[in-house]
């Protein structure tokens, strides 16, 4: 890398925050004021019936936008997704707009993830690949994987890579969010929200400094802890049954470090895509097959 692109890259780096913060605050005030001009709107409809027509229309525009937020800044704003995404937590219109988010996040060019991973393992890609898919598997808040095979090697294996510069923008994406809480809690809602970010916000700090991965966002940050978890549920499963209930990928062990995890490739559906796979498969849902997969 030459010494401007690397200075264009660390410029790049100290606006991406202030970006971010743009954003998020033009399409929270977008959301938020569309569902404050609505309510006004609706007051005049006294139906009943017509109200709720109205309301999870307006659910749906808002979804939508959501949605929109969610995906284009990625990071946080995928947990977020994946938390108000529940059908006790929201409206079910957010709940079938942010379902799909769980591994829909923007993924990083590859060239960046290259640099990422000749870093990490101070080697030549080339040197130590024999093939590497330039598109990811999926991309999800915290890093995205890539399907490759070993130099030497017959089997193929998952490459996880974390998205640099990650941990810094969640910590923006928290800050927004625990002001933007703030806001709506003095505003408009009596529960006390600000409370659950800023606990959020107490596990994120703890990432950065040794022996505070106490909590479970921590672990996220650093894959050698994600690849012991995965050691000790293997051999524990494998121990234990003459045949594992739950198949649990290899760690590559000499090519793991904190921002990069090798793992064996272990084929299967998703399981928010396990009813387009029945259905291709001819099982019906309201068979006693289907009946024991949702057990």
């Amino acid at each position: 890398m030459s010494v401007q692109s690397d200075f264009q890259e660390k410029v790049s780096a100290c606006f991406r925050p202030w970006q971010r913060s743009f954003q998020f605050w033009v399409r929270a005030a977008d959301i938020y004021t569309g569902y404050k001009v609505f309510q006004l709107r609706v007051g005049f409809e006294k139906n009943v019936q017509k109200q709720e027509a109205m309301w999870e229309r307006q659910h749906e525009v808002a979804a939508e936008k959501i949605y929109n937020m969610c995906s284009d800044l990625g990071g946080f704003f995928l947990k977020v997704a994946q938390l108000i995404g529940k059908p006790d937590l929201a409206p079910a219109a957010w709940v079938r707009r942010l379902v799909t988010l769980c591994d829909q996040a923007p993924a990083t060019p590859y060239n960046v993830i290259r640099a990422v991973l000749e870093k990490e393992l101070d080697q030549n890609l080339d040197e130590l690949f024999e093939s590497f898919d330039v598109d990811p598997l999926g991309s999800a808040s915290i890093a995205q994987v890539h399907r490759a095979r070993l130099k030497g090697d017959k089997k193929d294996v998952v490459v996880k890579v974390q998205h640099p510069g990650v941990q810094e923008l969640m910590m923006t994406d928290i800050h927004n969010l625990q002001a933007f809480a703030l806001y709506l809690q003095k505003i408009d809602i009596k529960f006390d929200i600000y409370s659950l970010t800023k606990e959020i916000e107490k596990q994120v700090h703890k990432i950065s400094v040794y022996a505070l991965f106490e909590k479970q966002i921590g672990y996220e940050f650093n894959f050698l802890r994600e690849a012991d978890a995965m050691n000790r549920i293997r051999c524990f499963l494998y121990e234990n049954n003459k045949k594992s209930p739950v198949m649990v990928p290899q760690v590559i062990r000499d090519i793991v470090t904190r921002r990069v995890l090798v793992m064996e490739y272990i084929d299967g559906t998703p399981i928010l895509k396990l009813g387009d796979e029945m259905a291709k498969r001819g099982i019906s849902p309201d068979g006693k097959i289907a009946a024991v997969a949702r057990q």
